[in-house]
């Protein structure tokens, strides 16, 4: 019913548009007690064997919403309803934007892919932070929050900029992703480099310190598939040595050659710049997350996203490395049904397999080949 609805109608629609109203009527359902209690418990069933602990915190499971599509802490008990385990918020600046001007989303249906140039178009850290402080949760969903840097604010005050969102918004997370990789804010990636991330992860570390003392507010860097290898295994070092809590692989890749792309390459060049997502990007994402896990092993969390699609991929990025999958492009071409049939699929290949739990199979085709 969904993939028909998405030809006859999505598919027919500016994609951001389709976003927008699909966005307002999973935040509508989940106002109504009764429906958002129905639509739960037929695309939210709990399975007790993917009961997932990480970054210190108890989950239903292993598998969330990338941030990206609740920019503002808009519909969380609405991604809840839906079966994400954990909903990460942002990207959020510490100054309100528009983001980039329009057209600036695209579907690449053919590829099952999206590429975006959206820019960081959110509210604000101080509007998002005073929108999580009132709400009063309905579902017991993590909530991630994903920071990056305002565009209008130079690259030299950077570190201040995080520092600000970070001060407002730590208490209300329970987890902070600090976000270097999008390709969509000039100088951004720049950050990435170890000289320039040391000082900014230290300085926001300091920050959710200093703002929230009751609790260690667990802090994530998110990483581009497009760092050569080196530099992977740079980042790796930096966040153990830094006591990071985790890193995100990966974010958006600015590529266009060697994905494999059936969508024909002068539509894709008439498209122009932004970060492409979905289908196309597993390949790197999944080779990232791996070179990250053999690095770090189990001494800090790894969040597998890109490319996510099935079970079979929520899966493979376990064995790699991930305690914790992500997804969002899929969700666009998968709709409502897709977190119920990943949480299917991963509690059968569990079963399945030699493993007692999740944990147990984090990483595990690194000790296969160690072994």
């Amino acid at each position: 019913m969904y993939r028909l609805l998405f030809d006859l109608l999505f598919k027919r629609m500016d994609p951001e548009k389709a976003h927008h109203l699909a966005f307002a009527w999973i935040r509508a359902a989940a106002r109504v007690p009764v429906l958002r209690t129905f639509v739960a418990a037929v695309l939210a069933p709990r399975h007790k064997a993917l009961r997932t602990e990480a970054l210190g915190l108890r989950m239903h499971g292993p598998f969330g919403l990338a941030a990206g599509f609740d920019k503002n802490a808009a519909a969380i008990d609405g991604m809840a309803m839906l079966g994400f385990d954990h909903v990460e918020i942002g990207t959020v600046t510490a100054q309100p934007q528009p983001g980039n001007p329009r057209k600036r989303l695209f579907r690449l249906v053919a590829d099952r892919a999206l590429i975006n140039r959206m820019g960081f178009n959110n509210d604000g850290s101080a509007a998002v932070a005073e929108r999580l402080a009132a709400r009063n949760p309905v579902f017991g969903t993590t909530v991630g929050v994903n920071i990056g840097k305002t565009k209008v604010v130079p690259e030299e005050e950077a570190v201040a900029d995080y520092v600000t969102s970070t001060e407002r918004l730590a208490a209300h997370a329970d987890y902070l992703v600090v976000n270097v990789s999008s390709p969509n804010t000039p100088g951004l990636r720049n950050l990435q480099a170890t000289e320039a991330l040391r000082p900014l992860l230290s300085a926001v570390r300091e920050a959710a310190d200093r703002t929230v003392t009751t609790r260690r507010v667990p802090l994530l860097v998110k990483i581009a598939p497009d760092l050569a290898d080196e530099d992977v295994d740079a980042v790796a070092d930096l966040a153990v040595e830094l006591g990071l809590d985790g890193i995100i692989a990966t974010n958006t890749t600015i590529a266009r050659d060697g994905l494999g792309l059936a969508t024909p390459k002068r539509t894709v060049e008439a498209i122009g710049a932004g970060g492409l997502s979905g289908a196309p990007l597993k390949a790197r994402s999944l080779e990232v997350l791996s070179r990250l896990y053999a690095r770090v092993g189990d001494r800090i969390t790894l969040v597998g996203v890109g490319g996510v699609e099935t079970a079979e991929d929520a899966w493979e990025r376990i064995l790699a490395g991930a305690t914790l999958v992500q997804g969002y492009s899929a969700f666009i071409y998968e709709g409502p049904f897709w977190c119920r049939r990943i949480h299917r699929g991963l509690a059968e290949k569990l079963a399945a397999s030699p493993y007692a739990t999740l944990a147990d199979a984090v990483g595990a085709e690194h000790r296969k080949v160690t072994a």
